[in-house]
């Protein structure tokens, strides 16, 4: 039978198909692929095979390059000094616990589905093709910002190192307005570097990756075995400042958590190793180690640095804005310059690892026919994902080149706290949903009501007024959350066990990641939400003009495993690819 012609062959046929958007919409919004479609026919879109080079030892080294960038040596000191004083080593294992339990839902994913997708394709999976498309714009979107935001921040740590003001680097353009009006070429020849490198090999990148991890370590431990030689241990206990709080929990347990909810950020990046997946040798033995590991590896080092700052200064005492930096400046100058040699390797590994991740989402994306398939293909020569590595690599250096970097950082971080909340609540939908056989209802009335305690417990956080009445309410939520968690627990029976790797104590570790999420999305301020409903609504008017009409044709020709609208129901048979049983 002749597929029909192409939404876009015609204007005529793009308006006829703009005519029947609502009925295409509530056809393939919802639609789910299979883990074996993924790893079959929509893979099989990108031409050529991604080349399986990498071993747990290059996650690992992805993982930490990805994490520790130059972030930790700002968040670190604006936690101590407004929330958390000497605690902030405590604000770091909570945020570490909390990336962990992320990484879990990650990694169950990746072993079962190692695929470039990431998230994007978990989530295409699980909750079908709309939900798939929003997320994955949104991450799309905050790994440019935050890989442009990354590069400008590149001017400024190397110009700390070698003693070169930064306003030597950028020059003014008066045309232009203000916030967008300094032009950086360096921050663009960090990019476009970094994007040839990336095209060229996988293999390659994950050398040099950890050629510039190694080095930024020794730095980090460098700035370590500085503090705890030359601080002073009671500055654990006493503030400069006797009118301050004192003692190691000078703002209570809140100022810890408040912390942790800023901290928190130093671990995004992590998630840039799951598109990693399709290039893995062994995924059931290397993804677990390497994603977990860097996790564990990046808390211990983060605890440590924040126990060195702490050591440094008394906690009143810290600069919010460059707190090594400054801890060492006056007394060691030479040492400050060495802290701006080592951030300029961080900043440079998290450019490299979220700028490989990046452009995985694209071409998986792509696979899927919602955004051209131009970006689905991967290059028969160099093995990589060329196409989507050279359009993004083009498009962060064109916004790196012109815009502020305060702007910048108000565009990131909501998108991908977002993601891990959607993988938290994907995580458990398919334990316990198999379509056609179990009814999704109680495991989505599950789901609502515990994103509805945690959202009441974050408003409770952040508005309810301090007393005995705060108190009982917070307590309250918990209360709720883990009555709702322990009865789902008890009624609803598990469906679907992973054969390889699989989150342990189910449901509880997702569901304490679900609450985690929201808490911490809630720390966010306005210019986050707005950043994210406009992105939001950009991305549902991209899908309407076009991804839904895309995906639709790609379903009448075939490529999405349907042909003329005939369905290929999923079984819990045909979700285990052969090939990916090691």
């Amino acid at each position: 039978m002749e597929s029909p012609p192409s939404s876009f062959s015609t204007f005529r046929s793009y308006l006829r198909a703009l005519a029947q958007t609502p009925s295409r919409f509530a056809h393939r919004a919802p639609s789910v692929s299979s883990s074996y479609e993924e790893l079959s026919w929509v893979k099989s879109r990108s031409g050529s095979n991604m080349h399986k080079s990498l071993r747990w030892y290059d996650l690992i080294g992805l993982g930490i390059g990805g994490m520790v960038g130059a972030g930790v040596f700002v968040t670190t000191g604006r936690a101590s000094r407004l929330y958390a004083g000497p605690a902030i080593l405590i604000s770091y294992a909570i945020a570490g616990l909390c990336a962990l339990l992320s990484a879990f839902c990650y990694t169950e994913f990746a072993v079962h589905m190692p695929v470039a997708g990431g998230a994007f394709s978990y989530l295409r999976i699980t909750f079908g093709e709309f939900a798939a498309f929003l997320t994955g714009a949104n991450l799309i979107m905050e790994y440019v910002m935050s890989n442009a935001a990354v590069a400008r921040g590149f001017t400024s740590y190397l110009s700390a190192a070698i003693g070169i003001p930064t306003a030597k680097w950028r020059f003014t353009a008066a045309a232009l307005p203000k916030g967008f009006n300094e032009i950086d070429l360096l921050a663009v020849a960090v990019v476009l570097t970094v994007t040839l490198i990336i095209c060229y090999s996988t293999r390659e990148s994950s050398i040099l990756n950890m050629i510039l991890t190694t080095l930024h370590i020794l730095f980090i431990i460098f700035v370590v075995l500085m503090g705890f030689w030359k601080g002073d241990w009671n500055n654990f206990t006493r503030p400069m400042n006797p009118n301050s709080p004192s003692g190691f929990f000078p703002y209570g347990p809140s100022g810890v958590f408040n912390g942790a909810a800023m901290v928190y950020f130093s671990y995004i990046g992590y998630d840039a190793v799951s598109t990693m997946a399709e290039e893995v040798r062994y995924p059931i033995k290397d993804i677990p180690i390497g994603v977990t590991g860097s996790v564990v590896i990046v808390t211990i080092l983060y605890c440590l640095m924040a126990a060195s700052m702490s050591m440094l200064l008394p906690y009143d005492m810290i600069d919010v804005e460059a707190p090594f930096a400054a801890a060492f400046s006056g007394r060691w100058e030479w040492v400050s310059k060495v802290i701006g040699v080592g951030a300029s390797f961080g900043i440079s590994t998290s450019l490299l690892v979220a700028m490989l991740g990046q452009a995985r989402y694209m071409c998986v994306i792509g696979r899927s026919s919602v955004v051209p398939a131009w970006f689905a293909r991967v290059h028969s020569q160099t093995s990589t994902p060329l196409n989507a590595s050279a359009f993004l690599g083009i498009f962060t250096a064109a916004i790196a080149l012109f815009t502020d970097l305060n702007i910048l950082l108000n565009l990131i971080s909501i998108g991908t706290l977002f993601v891990y909340y959607m993988v938290a609540n994907a995580v458990i939908y398919r334990r316990y949903v198999v379509i056609g056989i179990t009814k999704p209802w109680p495991i989505l009335s599950f789901l609502c009501l515990l994103t509805l305690t945690s959202l009441l417990f974050t408003l409770s956080w952040h508005f309810a007024p301090s007393g005995s009445s705060k108190s009982f309410l917070l307590g309250l939520c918990i209360g709720l959350a883990t009555a709702i968690t322990l009865i789902f627990r008890h009624t609803v029976p598990q469906v679907r066990k992973p054969e390889f790797w699989g989150v342990p104590f189910m449901p509880w570790l997702p569901s304490i990641s679900i609450f985690m999420n929201i808490f911490l999305l809630g720390s966010l301020d306005g210019l986050s939400y707005v950043r994210f409903g406009f992105f939001s609504g950009l991305a549902v008017l991209v899908y309407v003009l076009y991804s839904v009409h895309a995906s639709f044709d790609a379903e009448a020709e075939g490529f999405l495993g349907v042909k003329n609208g005939e369905m290929i129901r999923e079984s819990t048979e045909s979700e285990e690819d052969p090939n990916h049983k090691v």
